[in-house]
């Protein structure tokens, strides 16, 4: 019985066969080694049949999924166990269909019994499966096999090496037996982390050749474990006078048996490497459409062929040198820790390469209307963005889960040495909420800094057909990774450039008339002149602003050589890397336990404010209360840093019992200096509940110094012009300032009245409402000294 087609299966089950009976000894060993949890356990039992041993799973505890792909196998279970309760009975086929129906939470045990030989991704099923079981679950497979099954059913059985492919980077592997069936009980990782490998010293001849990448219709990889022990590309060396693309054709097909056209093989990229000593090329050739049917064609070199995902390749073990940086080429970051390699890119004209699987369809949707739900995509272009723009073909490197999550969640592609996140694809809200702000036109040309992808493809669908999009970023391998993905997934609409975002598009690209909107994609200490002078008369600029270490999303008009602020939105983005990159002054206290950060303007002197720290806290509170910890702190810290003088922001490195602040470890406060003193502001919670709605805080100031208790004044009174003017209502609403930025060297006498932030390039003029207003008198709350203990 080595049934491949559906329909041959659903026959079987319609006959009235099934498959062995499940045994006394594999239900005592089950019971044994996966007992459920107390007070019960979530099992998945794949390629369930008709159903025993789910029913068996269900009578010891387990709430049970149980899937098979055959309707007939189905129709069978529900009525042999009509009796059995805990038991839900799934149509899915585990490799082809979109697995929502599963339960998301995960499970404690999953079993495959008597069909994990039937599989043809094995690697890759067995990867998604480990990725649903919880803390402490348990991967079952129970199987026949090689050595024990006659010659003619050796289809249905495992030999030695595969159950040890199987077996490979689990935490502990169980092997037990059960009436001649191996049942093989995997614990911890899923996986094995990725080498990048070689093998033995090949002869000169053989080290010029050509790779095939090749991706299936839901756009994984397929890879072949050969003899030697690891993961490989269909491809081999030329014959003769054939080019490489001819040879990775030609070898598909005697490798794999599945068939590509000439017109179909693209030549992606030479790479030069080494190896044993000797200098090694390697075309990289990308097949855009096959047709046949995967065999494994020459089983004296290889196991199998499967596809893989993309996302599971930094977990698969041991992949061939060549292979894995042929990979990189195409998807750069889905291996991770390469080591650099000469590659010559190729201008090529291929076409975009499509296919995703059923479910990137459905999270896509998800994601989309949860973003919609929330306010931030107002318009249909940008909404409809969101539903068609392959976000995680941009984001390859995580599942699907990950890449169209619909929350806060940002997916970081690229860190510096020390760990810091330097490249990303932004949360899918805040990408709509700028892009919204962006207002553009149907046919506008558009400006991107901070290069990626796929928020780029996300501004070219909604400016439509004839929209136009020109990104650019100064690391090159952003450059490198994002013309690879726009080429594998984009519209063609978008020019990823390398280059110094703050130096604006080269002149080349930039449009006679000015964009029409630009969009800045990480955090920026200062306007760029060419951000302006590159902006069409009322054109937008979106972005993410530092003022005082507080960053906001700001949509800036453009009115003659003046940028008004039109809009706000509270944001974090990874930091600027090139010319305009300005560290912060920093000044550590108490031997780093505290830091204090001078984001705008020079750092002020700290003589004395040390030994202060070591003497009397002094606290006033407001007497400003809010109903969640952090609601409308953004807006007050905005309004604190763009308005106090000598402000700073004070960094904890120390958990609030240990030090003398009540800061929260690694969280900062807003703060000023005066001589040798200091005052900050900190919220705490003066109500609890059990309903959060029900629980309260109240700002408070401490101060330290001679000076504190002026200082503690001034950060009060701050507080209560902010509660009375800006803070609007007790549902999160505020009111922002009037701001608008001005070139740098704008007379004062020229700038209109408010609060000037001055940068290198732009000065900043914040209008808050109330600010013309009188300052509330003396405090009227009664003021404690607090002794500061242990330093």
């Amino acid at each position: 019985m080595t049934y491949t087609a559906r329909d041959e299966w659903e026959q079987h089950f319609s006959d009235g066969r099934g498959f062995r009976q499940v045994g006394e000894r594999e239900r005592e060993l089950l019971a044994e080694h996966t007992s459920a949890p107390d007070g019960g356990g979530r099992a998945l039992d794949v390629g369930c049949g008709t159903g025993e041993l789910a029913a068996y799973l269900a009578s010891l505890g387990y709430t049970v999924d149980a899937c098979d792909f055959t309707d007939s196998a189905l129709a069978r279970a529900r009525e042999e166990h009509a009796d059995v309760e805990g038991v839900r009975w799934l149509q899915l086929d585990i490799e082809l269909d979109d697995p929502a129906p599963l339960h998301e939470e995960g499970y404690d045990l999953i079993t495959l019994r008597l069909m994990y030989p039937f599989v043809q991704d094995r690697g890759r099923v067995l990867h998604g499966l480990g990725e649903r079981l919880r803390d402490g679950g348990a991967l079952v497979i129970i199987t026949p096999v090689a050595q024990t099954t006659p010659e003619e059913r050796r289809g249905i059985a495992l030999d030695e090496d595969e159950i040890a492919v199987l077996a490979a980077g689990w935490e502990t592997v169980e092997r037990l037996d059960a009436d001649g069936l191996a049942v093989l009980v995997l614990r911890g990782p899923c996986h094995a982390d990725t080498r990048a490998v070689e093998t033995r010293p090949a002869t000169g001849h053989a080290l010029t050749g050509a790779l095939a990448v090749v991706t299936d219709d839901a756009g994984r990889v397929l890879l072949g474990r050969s003899r030697r022990g690891m993961l490989e590309l269909p491809g081999g060396k030329t014959c003769g006078p054939e080019g490489f693309a001819a040879a990775a054709v030609r070898e598909l097909a005697e490798e794999t048996g599945l068939v590509a056209g000439p017109a179909d093989a693209y030549v992606v990229t030479m790479v030069v490497d080494d190896s044993h000593g000797i200098p090694r090329l390697t075309a990289v050739v990308r097949i855009t459409a096959w047709t046949g049917t995967l065999t494994n064609v020459e089983a004296d070199k290889f196991d199998r062929w499967e596809f893989f995902d993309l996302h599971a390749l930094a977990c698969v073990g041991d992949v061939f040198v060549p292979a894995a940086r042929a990979i990189d080429s195409v998807w750069p970051g889905v291996i991770p820790d390469l080591p650099p390699v000469v590659s010559y890119p190729l201008a090529t004209d291929r076409p975009p390469v499509p296919g995703e699987p059923g479910e990137a369809a459905r999270l896509r949707q998800a994601m989309a209307q949860t973003v919609a739900d929330g306010g931030w995509a107002r318009s249909e272009p940008v909404r409809d963005a969101l539903r068609t723009v392959p976000r995680h073909r941009f984001a390859p490197e995580v599942n699907l889960a990950a890449a169209y999550d619909g929350g806060d969640r940002a997916v970081i592609t690229r860190r510096d040495e020390t760990g810091t996140a330097i490249s990303s694809v932004s949360a899918a809200w805040l990408q709509a909420d700028m892009l919204e702000s962006l207002r553009l036109r149907p046919g506008a040309i558009v400006f991107e800094a901070g290069s990626g992808g796929y928020n780029a493809e996300l501004i070219a669908h909604a400016t439509g057909p004839d929209g136009r999009v020109v990104s650019v970023d100064i690391d090159p391998w952003v450059v490198r990774r994002t013309r690879a993905f726009l080429t594998e997934a984009g519209s063609g609409r978008v020019t990823a450039v390398e280059a110094d975002a703050p130096l604006g598009a080269p002149a080349h690209l930039a449009p006679r008339g000015g964009f029409d909107g630009s969009m800045i994609t990480y955090n920026c200490w200062d306007v760029s002149p060419a951000w302006r002078e590159q902006l069409a008369e009322g054109g937008r600029l979106v972005l993410p602003l530092e003022m005082g270490g507080y960053t906001r999303a700001i949509a800036f008009e453009r009115r003659g050589e003046v940028l008004h602020a039109r809009r706000f939105t509270y944001c974090g983005f990874v930091r600027d890397q090139g010319q305009q990159a300005r560290p912060a002054p920093v000044v550590p206290l108490l031997d780093g336990v505290l830091t204090l950060r001078f984001d705008d303007g020079a750092a002020a002197r700290t003589e004395g404010l040390e030994e202060a720290l070591r003497g009397r806290r002094h606290e006033v509170a407001t007497g400003v209360t809010m109903r969640a910890a952090n609601s409308y702190y953004g807006s007050l810290q905005l309004y604190a840093a763009t308005t106090l003088p000598a402000f700073c922001r004070l960094v904890a490195r120390q958990a609030p019992e240990e030090g003398v602040t009540a800061i929260a470890k690694d969280r900062d406060a807003p703060a000023i200096v005066g001589e040798a003193s200091l005052a900050y502001l900190i919220h705490v919670q003066t109500k609890d509940s059990d309903r959060p709605e029900h629980r309260e805080w109240e700002w408070v100031a401490h101060a330290f110094g001679e000076q504190g208790p002026e200082l503690a004044e001034r950060l009060v009174a701050t507080v209560r012009a902010w509660d009375r003017h800006i803070r609007a209502d007790d549902n999160d609403r505020h009111a922002d300032p009037v701001l608008t930025a001005h070139p740098a060297g704008t007379p004062d006498d020229a700038l209109p009245a408010g609060d000037v932030l001055d940068k290198l390039h732009s000065r900043l003029v914040f209008r808050w409402p109330g600010r013309d207003a009188v300052l509330p008198g003396p405090v009227e709350r009664p003021v404690a000294d607090v002794v500061a203990e242990g330093v």
